[in-house]
């Protein structure tokens, strides 16, 4: 009879037990499907969003294209829940591929959807390019604007060579082949090659200007010297139509474009890309020392390197 009781209480425990572990179960099920349901009305990053909003991407940084950014503006594009589009801006430029990359993919999404440019701090140079493909674009009265030239950029390294007693040869099949070398100096048929290609993406970068600012030649010559200009100064030379905050930029889209009052905000991101390089495997070494300043330059040194290389730039203020 004792052994009956034990049993007979053992069994209520393991009910108990059972009972505690399908209550936990229905309780993590309703939370996990809650999460998902509250992922599927908003989106943090509005890969699954369908309440209306509009979506804001940022451009930040040295531009230099992605795949990953064109799949991004090809999802808010596709997206109905998005009723307009702030692009928020702060960015000094970068390539000339990775600014008209950006430029053409922006000009499809405003396609598709109201949108509208912000610039919150920085639109210089490519990051300009960037501005311009907006229908409108409000900056803060105290962002650095313009910038509107084409750099290239290359060390010439051949004094240093020769006090080092170092020698470079090379057998090509032109004289201008793989010309400027770095390792001797430019020659004046280099030169003036480099230069006519500089020349011909300055004239598209101005051209591209004067169509969507709508600007004049005389307009044009006053802004496109590769200055900068404060965004006070940048009203009257059209380079940007209004000042003001993101406010302001929401506040067109529900005047000009027709977006409802009082929609959220929501940033749409890319999607994560694996970036494994020599720069950032020591960014990632510096994170764990706690150098975290540095692990940003190095990051930063590191997109540089890898992008500059590649040929001209649309850069205000370029680091060395």
């Amino acid at each position: 009879m004792a052994a009956d009781a034990e049993l007979l209480i053992d069994r209520r425990r393991l009910r108990r037990r059972l009972s505690l572990w399908r209550v936990l179960g229905i309780g993590g099920l309703i939370v996990a499907v809650g999460a998902l349901g509250y992922r599927v009305r908003t989106g943090p990053d509005g890969a699954f969003a369908v309440r209306p909003q509009i979506a804001r991407i940022s451009v930040s940084g040295f531009i230099a294209g992605s795949e990953s950014t064109a799949k991004l503006m090809k999802r808010v594009g596709e997206s109905d829940a998005v009723k307009g589009v702030i692009v928020s801006i702060n960015s000094p430029g970068g390539t000339t591929t990775g600014s008209e990359e950006i430029f053409r993919n922006l000009r499809a999404l405003a396609a598709k959807k109201p949108l509208v440019a912000f610039v919150d701090g920085t639109a210089a140079s490519g990051a300009y390019i960037t501005a311009i493909a907006a229908d409108h674009i409000v900056a803060r009265e105290t962002s650095l604007v313009g910038s509107i030239g084409v750099l290239f950029q290359y060390p010439d390294l051949s004094g240093l060579l020769d006090k080092v007693g170092v020698k470079v040869e090379s057998v090509k099949s032109s004289p201008l082949k793989a010309e400027p070398s770095g390792f001797t100096p430019t020659t004046p048929e280099a030169r003036a090659a480099l230069a006519a290609v500089v020349g011909d993406t300055y004239a598209w970068f101005k051209g591209l200007v004067a169509e969507r600012r709508g600007m004049d030649p005389g307009q044009l010559a006053v802004v496109s010297d590769g200055r900068v200009f404060s965004g006070r100064q940048s009203v009257p030379l059209k380079l940007v139509d209004e000042l003001g905050g993101e406010r302001q930029a929401v506040a067109w889209l529900e005047k000009d474009r027709g977006v409802p009052k009082d929609l959220p905000i929501k940033d749409w991101k890319p999607s994560k890309e694996s970036d494994f390089s020599l720069w950032s495997a020591a960014g990632i070494g510096a994170d764990l020392l706690g150098f975290d300043g540095l692990a940003g330059r190095l990051r930063a040194v590191g997109t540089q390197a890898e992008t500059a290389g590649g040929g001209l730039l649309v850069l205000w203020r370029p680091e060395p």
